[in-house]
């Protein structure tokens, strides 16, 4: 059966979430503030199996379609107060927030300093909150976005073959330590306040990698990234698209809800190769970001299209866990004379 879109019309963010490339993120954020205190309500303590979700078929959608009854029913609870609200990620100095419930005591005046700037809208930190995904707009405008592509071509042509691993999948380990034009991506904004909202501690970069899904690439295991109070959880993932995700050409999948359960999708799917009943495609125009609790169940679909599908992905972790890199011996002096003192807290170097 051929995936159909779903309609976008019920899209919370229906100017920023369509198949129409979107050039800028202004208008996303400028409007009335609410306090996330109240989208912050606890994860249940036992949830149930991501099997038993509700099942629907397996279609294309746009994330933020997917959530609109979650995050719809969650933001009423906020008692939002206009269509554009914004979530401010505030912490204080007794709790920092995170999923689990944990108390925090942990001081770093950078990490405070983000937090409290730090802003989603709200729709968006609800769908990452509830269904553990969203699809966003990204930081560059389109003609950006081409020159990113290029430079992602150059990266991959002109890599160590020590960073370079072939398989349905081209990957190429760090994009950090390349162009000019890669820097902006792990410093996005909304990218970092969803870090903040999902980790809830000081946290940084654990690593990025280009990936190219080959034409013909079968489908992924469905698996989440790290295991529940494993090093490096809570983490979050994003995914950046430099062409378009969509149903031919191999769109990650997500089972909504799934992080929840702070279980494997081992214990409840004999094949997490096959489709799951409760799955749904985040897709997307070139230059949109998905950012995901790197504990939803999630992987890439299989490309039946006859062309490649390129992304960015990185992860950022708590600041006391291990890294996938080591930025600190990768990063070429020219980049870190380049980067501000911020990025190099992100990254942990300098």
């Amino acid at each position: 059966m051929r995936h159909r879109p779903a309609n976008l019309r019920a899209c919370p963010l229906p100017s920023k979430c369509s198949m129409t490339p979107s050039r800028t993120t202004a208008s996303v954020f400028g409007a009335r503030s609410v306090n996330t205190n109240a989208l912050r309500s606890r994860m249940p303590s036992r949830a149930s199996p991501a099997g038993a979700l509700s099942s629907k078929p397996w279609s294309c959608v746009c994330a933020a379609a997917a959530a609109t009854r979650a995050a719809n029913a969650s933001l009423s609870r906020s008692r939002r107060e206009g269509p554009g609200a914004i979530a401010h990620i505030d912490v204080d100095h007794d709790i920092a927030f995170s999923p689990h419930d944990r108390t925090m005591n942990i001081v770093d005046p950078m990490y405070e300093s983000l937090a409290a700037q730090s802003q989603l809208p709200a729709s968006v930190a609800a769908q990452i909150r509830d269904i553990g995904f969203a699809v966003i707009p990204g930081p560059l405008p389109a003609e950006g976005v081409e020159r990113l592509s290029d430079a992602y071509d150059l990266a991959v042509a002109t890599a160590d073959p020590a960073d370079v691993r072939i398989s349905s999948s081209t990957r190429v380990t760090d994009f950090v330590d390349r162009g000019l034009e890669f820097d902006s991506i792990c410093m996005f904004p909304p990218l970092l306040a969803a870090c903040c909202l999902v980790i809830g501690q000081p946290f940084k970069l654990s690593g990025t990698r280009i990936r190219t899904l080959e034409p013909g690439a079968p489908a992924e295991a469905l698996h989440v990234d790290v295991k529940p109070k494993a090093d490096g959880w809570p983490i979050v993932g994003f995914i950046m698209m430099i062409d378009s995700f969509h149903a031919e050409n191999g769109a990650t999948r997500f089972v909504p809800g799934s992080h929840q359960s702070q279980r494997d999708p081992s214990d409840f799917m004999s094949e997490p190769t096959r489709p799951h009943e409760g799955e749904v495609l985040a897709c997307g125009p070139a230059g949109s970001i998905i950012v995901f609790n790197g504990s939803v169940w999630h992987s890439h679909t299989a490309n039946r299209s006859r062309h490649r599908r390129r992304s960015l992905q990185g992860h950022f972790i708590p600041r006391s866990a291990r890294s996938s890199v080591d930025h600190s011996r990768r990063i070429r002096p020219e980049v870190l004379d380049r980067i501000g003192s911020f990025a190099k807290y992100i990254l942990a170097v300098g």
